[in-house]
């Protein structure tokens, strides 16, 4: 384990130098902004979701104005990003929850937000983490799949990526290395063909399918 905690220092080092601008994607002003654009994200862009958002955001200013809002009126609206009916159902039921139990805040404690309905691990560490400011990893999938390619973390649910990798990374910097796994995803990692050429990383990585030049 020592051994594993001291090479993710040294990951996080590289990745930190190949993208000291990495952030998070999505576009919000509040918890609650954050909250339903993460929602909206799931099997997603996040450069849909910042397009569908922009109106969104113009439109529903409080908890209240997406509870009382008409699921047929919403489905429309966030049509685009996919599985708009479960998504309408998450937001309006999540907004609606907030409502009845927490005043209209969005909570700040990571077991009161996975019990609003479609939220779980990922969604609240996203709110938690850049929201709020508290440490914490999101596994989506580029994180689940950088992480696995580099040897920190070894499983196929998500969850049990998040809780191995809690245990090699410095809890200060939970936050930072899931928008560093991000941004390696997106530039250079990618599921299909990565530029393991120009990987930052490769000579840490012991994933056996890197691809070559030309390949």
């Amino acid at each position: 384990m020592e051994a594993r905690r001291a090479r993710a220092t040294r990951i996080i080092r590289a990745l930190e130098k190949a993208y000291p601008d990495a952030k998070i994607a999505l576009h919000f002003g509040t918890p609650l902004e954050l909250l339903v654009a993460t929602i909206l994200s799931a099997q997603c862009t996040d450069e849909r979701v910042n397009l569908v958002t922009a109106d969104l955001f113009q439109k529903y200013r409080s908890t209240a104005d997406y509870a009382a809002a008409d699921p047929a009126v919403f489905e429309d609206e966030i049509r685009s990003t996919g599985f708009f009916r479960a998504k309408t159902r998450s937001v309006i039921g999540t907004a609606r929850a907030l409502v009845e139990r927490h005043g209209g805040q969005v909570p700040r404690a990571r077991d009161e937000l996975v019990r609003l309905p479609g939220v779980g691990l990922k969604t609240a560490n996203v709110v938690l983490g850049n929201a709020f400011g508290e440490p914490a990893i999101a596994v989506d999938t580029h994180v689940f799949r950088v992480s696995q390619r580099l040897g920190l973390a070894r499983s196929d649910e998500p969850d049990e990526i998040h809780d191995q990798l809690c245990a090699v990374l410095p809890k200060a910097k939970w936050t930072w290395a899931t928008h560093l796994f991000q941004a390696h995803g997106r530039r250079t990692c990618f599921a299909r063909k990565p530029l393991c050429p120009a990987c930052p990383v490769r000579a840490l990585c012991p994933w056996p399918g890197k691809t070559n030049p030309g390949r």
